[in-house]
């Protein structure tokens, strides 16, 4: 199976680790170690596409708190 055809077959969850940062993870696999599902789920494409609308401070969490005193 090519890597389109897998794109296009595959369904994705967008997930998040402590740090507040996002990636997209196989729908049917158990989350990586230390990420939790946010409830978002479709293509490679649309996962992207809502982590690209919510994803509005890459700096991770621990960051943004020491920088915010």
């Amino acid at each position: 199976m090519s890597r389109e055809e897998l794109n296009v077959s595959t369904i994705y969850k967008v997930v998040v680790n402590h740090e507040e940062q996002y990636s997209i993870w196989f729908a049917d696999r158990d989350n990586p170690l230390g990420w939790h599902e946010v409830g978002k789920e479709g293509s490679e494409e649309e996962c992207l596409s809502y982590i690209e609308r919510v994803w509005t401070d890459m700096r991770p969490l621990s960051l943004r708190k020491r920088m915010a005193k």
